[in-house]
């Protein structure tokens, strides 16, 4: 298990400030991860990759010449916020544009796009590419949909390498994406991995047994088989991978690969090796060539037992690409020369000044503070259930993500109202701070809830039952829309919209805010409740579907609480006068 660390919430940031002071020839840090510390030309495009914390050397060990040019730096097991990923980006452009390079997970994929749109948005452009290496996600009819794994090493050293070539954005990105296409990766493990702070692992495998196609954010695997010897489980990688040939690759004999047997965090670089040993073997009984293999810690998942075994079917331009020179805390390989230190600044950005509300919307400034402080105690108490919850099918950090998340958004909103802002802007910097430190899928759409509440009720006038109905549905408007959820596949919105439909219900009837809040709060609790009957089809738990039957989804049952919350805030009598 995971043992050293002071407070679970802070670990990603002690454990930057700890590998930035230990890295310095190579990295320096920035708002939200790190960047080179050694000078890039102008106009070269910068490749910037990221994701949760929890799998170095992925993802700020890859930072240096001749791989990635930046890495955002996300919480444990959750990704990194758009804010992060913008602020990153920008440090690290030098002219040429960013390459958003990361793995093919929800949260990862709404916060890195929202930052293109952010980025573009400023002038930079922008091209992305998701790893899914992972065949045990998806079929490979549905390769868009699958994980990825220790496979992004390639893809980020093939972006890399042609990045410092002084390749144009838009041919980095197609040799980044054709990497991507041709990298299959497949893993196992013996033992689940634990979270700091954590008491138990996400999941654990029977004794004698292991567990084919896990996760490395501490997902099981899809099925379980007796435990092999080391023979047993090269063949059992070797083979399965050999059955899915990439598109352009004929057959397997006479194909050069590049190959990475990874070890997820527990098992021992000589056990390792007695694998590698039958897998070197085996692949050149199938004909293969290996180039320039990879063998030990490529992306861990904390302190997972586990293997997994990544193929990369070479072209001419990708195996230049794979073999070039590259230096970096963490990965090594030929001898680059120039160590000119980069004396860029990074600037702090000011607080900015914050508009004044009316006197009545700084009175429902009040209200949305004390809704948030009573929401925080809730998700505190919580927080291990949460988590619980959501490690039956997905990665247990729903609890740790939540209560960062809104712990941030009380001392931004607090701060805000001290500020004599209104109840508008006080939403709007709680959603800011929410998603910006919890990261995440939640992170990110809680942010934009909140935001979109904010928006609605503005700074001028107490909110009337019918102005936060509107905002209640600007607020199911804004997660469907840009999270992409519906009903019935087992997310917050399962909650969200017969949380809104009740409460517009009610206003329509007549209720005062309280009444209808108590109205949508049972109609919230009934739904999360029956979230249990379902089969997610988003997210990190949808390749464990049936393995989630009978427990409800952690994001529905943590809106149904902040729905009560809101209600039970409302109802006392301090909150209750100006209704």
């Amino acid at each position: 298990m995971t043992r050293l660390f002071n407070d679970p919430a802070a670990f990603a940031d002690e454990m930057t400030e700890g590998f930035v002071a230990a890295n310095g020839r190579w990295v320096r840090h920035t708002s939200g991860g790190v960047v080179r510390s050694t000078a890039t030309p102008p106009g070269t495009v910068a490749v910037v990759v990221g994701g949760g914390s929890g799998h170095y050397p992925a993802f700020a060990g890859l930072v240096g010449q001749g791989l990635a040019s930046a890495a955002v730096i996300g919480n444990v097991f959750a990704s990194p916020s758009a804010q992060q990923v913008t602020a990153v980006s920008k440090a690290a452009d030098h002219g040429g544009g960013v390459l958003l390079a990361y793995g093919n997970y929800a949260g990862d994929c709404l916060n890195f796009d929202a930052a293109q749109e952010r980025l573009r948005g400023a002038g930079i452009r922008v091209e992305t590419v998701r790893v899914t290496d992972d065949i045990f996600s998806a079929p490979d009819a549905e390769r868009h949909k699958r994980r990825g794994i220790a496979g992004d090493l390639v893809v980020f050293k093939v972006a890399g390498a042609a990045a410092d070539e002084g390749m144009p954005l838009e041919v980095v990105s197609a040799l980044a994406n054709r990497a991507n296409d041709r990298t299959r990766s497949m893993g196992v493990a013996f033992s689940g991995c634990t979270l700091p702070g954590a008491g138990t692992p996400l999941f654990t495998v029977p004794d004698g047994k292991m567990a084919i196609g896990l996760g490395i954010h501490g997902e099981p695997g899809f099925a379980e088989a007796d435990l092999p010897t080391a023979d047993e489980l090269a063949t059992l990688l070797v083979e399965r991978l050999l059955t899915e040939l990439p598109d352009g690759v004929v057959t397997a004999s006479g194909a050069r690969v590049a190959v990475l047997l990874n070890g997820l965090g527990s098992v021992k670089q000589e056990e390792l090796f007695v694998v590698y040993r039958r897998v070197n073997h085996l692949l050149g009984a199938a004909g293969l060539t290996v180039v320039a293999p990879e063998v030990g810690e490529l992306c861990t998942s904390f302190d997972m037992a586990g293997v997994s075994l990544t193929l990369t079917w070479l072209d001419d331009d990708l195996e230049r690409l794979w073999t070039a020179p590259a230096d970096t805390p963490a990965f090594h390989r030929g001898a680059i020369h120039s160590t000119v230190a980069d004396t860029t600044e990074t600037l702090s950005e000011l607080a900015a000044e914050l508009p004044q509300g009316s006197p009545a919307s700084q009175a429902a400034a009040a209200r949305v503070v004390a809704v948030l402080t009573a929401a925080r105690d809730v998700v505190d108490a919580n927080v291990d259930d949460l988590g619980r919850i959501d490690a039956v099918a997905g990665d247990g950090d729903h609890g740790i993500g939540m209560q960062r998340g809104i712990k941030a958004a009380v001392d931004a909103a607090a701060d805000a109202q001290r500020r004599r802002a209104g109840a508008g802007t006080v939403l709007i910097e709680a959603a800011d701070a929410w998603s910006d430190r919890a990261g995440g899928t939640s992170g990110a759409l809680w942010g934009i809830a909140l935001r979109r509440i904010g928006q609605a009720l503005g700074d001028q006038d107490h909110p009337t039952p019918e102005v936060m109905a509107a905002a209640v549905r600007a607020a199911r408007d804004g997660i469907c829309d840009i999270g992409g959820a519906q009903l019935g596949d087992k997310t917050m919105v399962d909650v969200l919209i017969p949380l809104d439909e009740s409460f517009a219900a009610a206003v329509a009837d007549g209720a005062s805010v309280t009444g209808a809040w108590g109205v949508a709060a049972d109609a919230a609790e009934r739904a999360a409740e029956a979230t249990k009957n379902l089969l997610p089809r988003m997210g990190r738990a949808r390749p464990h579907a049936e393995k989630s039957l009978g427990t409800p989804d952690a994001g529905a049952v943590s809106m149904s609480l902040i729905a009560r919350t809101v209600h039970t805030v409302l109802s006392t009598p301090a909150t209750t006068t100006g209704e």
